[in-house]
């Protein structure tokens, strides 16, 4: 008989403990993989929000926290920027255009971002891509939105509806603006990113929503501003949150940056978005490291489990290993069958476990780019992956060697002994 043929014949006549270490093994390659997979899909999510851009700016903060509320819609402002700073800024010889960001409001849990037509003609995503509509268009009267696709699919709104915006952040809503109702003109494609989870107003509709408010409290009744006075008023935004730059030429960058954060008349601090996201991922790495360990134990305890499920049947088996000698098997036959029982083990568990990885990014792919944002596609296995399945495979192999060997020195008469 072959090796191949006595090994698989022995898995199967344990088929309990079989399917058991196979399954072990392949929930633990899975779940390797699978957090791997999804540490890519965030730092490709993160590096993708936005393209494009040379340099954000925003009041006098963290180099991180001006990124995260600015690009990913996380946090708030420590202070924000006049306007007339930003049109300064804007108008300045060396920068090709500039988008403003404005925020403060929100609706439902969702930010609204107070911008002008820039926004929809030079931003960009996932590195080359702008903006585009799913259905209707920009915003152009003073009470339009422009709303993200996720806000459309969840909250069911469509082109047409009517909406009231709220004071205050996603978190806190404060006060509703219900006598200054917007009006929904166009809903953003799927792109990924924050974009889906925000609602765009003009930055006068944003100072629209406000006029009537004294020191950040609303107007007393009787005292609010009509829409129709609003509507025949010159509105001119007081601040903006922060703005994103695009430079006509990217050799000037350092140089604008030293002149931003060298303003006078305001105190304010220009970033460049490729350094300050790396700074964000050094930051995270140990939490990443964390989850490649907590992965790498429960692959560790999985192999645990198949060697001692090989040594606490390999005394049952000790009979079976007699009768092999004593038919003609050598010691090496024994190892070798052995060996090549815990490799089929190993090699079956990698298998079900990438099958059951692409099963569950088949099926959760939906779920985790709807609430998530992360885009978990469909790809062949990394280096890294092959690297991880490698190792799972020669820890298989490494943990085959003590059954086999305590296999190979049983004698044949310890094997026929009867114990008492």
């Amino acid at each position: 008989m072959t090796v191949a043929r006595v090994a698989i014949k022995s898995l199967l006549s344990r088929k309990v403990t079989t399917v058991l270490t196979i399954l072990s093994i392949a929930l633990s390659v899975s779940l390797l993989l699978g957090i791997e997979r999804v540490r890519t899909a965030a730092r490709s999510s993160f590096e993708s929000t936005v393209s494009g851009v040379d340099l954000i700016v925003g009041a006098r903060s963290g180099p991180v926290n001006l990124l995260l509320y600015s690009v990913f819609r996380i946090g708030n402002a420590t202070n924000n920027i006049s306007f007339e700073s930003f049109d300064e800024w804007s108008r300045h010889k060396n920068v090709d255009w500039t988008i403003p960001i404005s925020l403060g409001d929100s609706h439902k849990g969702y930010r609204v971002v107070g911008t002008n037509q820039n926004y929809f003609r030079h931003y960009m995503h996932s590195g080359s891509q702008k903006l585009k509509f799913s259905s209707g268009q920009t915003f152009e009267q003073l009470f339009d939105v422009v709303i993200g696709a996720e806000i459309a699919e969840r909250l069911k709104y469509s082109v047409g509806d009517r909406i009231v915006l709220s004071h205050g952040s996603e978190s806190v809503a404060f006060q509703d603006h219900y006598d200054k109702p917007f009006t929904i003109v166009g809903v953003l494609k799927k792109t990924g990113t924050p974009v889906d989870k925000s609602l765009h107003i003009s930055l006068k509709a944003l100072r629209a929503l406000h006029l009537d408010w004294q020191s950040g409290a609303p107007p007393r009744p009787g005292e609010e501003v009509s829409v129709e006075e609003i509507v025949e008023s010159e509105l001119v935004p007081s601040d903006v949150t922060a703005f994103f730059v695009k430079l006509k030429s990217r050799i000037a960058v350092f140089k604008l940056q030293r002149e931003i954060n060298n303003y006078q008349p305001e105190a304010l601090m220009a970033i460049l978005p490729g350094i300050t996201l790396r700074d964000l991922w050094q930051t995270l790495g140990t939490a990443e490291n964390a989850l490649l360990v907590v992965s790498a134990m429960v692959f560790f305890v999985s192999l645990i489990g198949m060697l001692i499920a090989l040594l606490s049947t390999l005394n049952e088996r000790r009979r079976e290993m007699a009768i092999l000698r004593s038919v003609g098997a050598k010691k090496g036959f024994i190892f070798t069958v052995l060996v090549f029982e815990t490799t089929l083990l190993t090699a079956s568990g990698i298998a079900l476990g990438v099958s059951m990885l692409y099963f569950g990014l088949i099926v959760g792919k939906p779920i985790l780019e709807t609430k998530l944002g992360l885009s978990l596609g469909l790809m062949a296995p990394s280096n890294n992956d092959f690297f991880y399945l490698i190792s799972i495979f020669g820890g298989g192999l490494v943990a085959s060697i003590v059954p086999a060997w305590r296999a190979y020195r049983n004698s044949l008469g310890d094997g026929l002994t009867i114990r008492r």
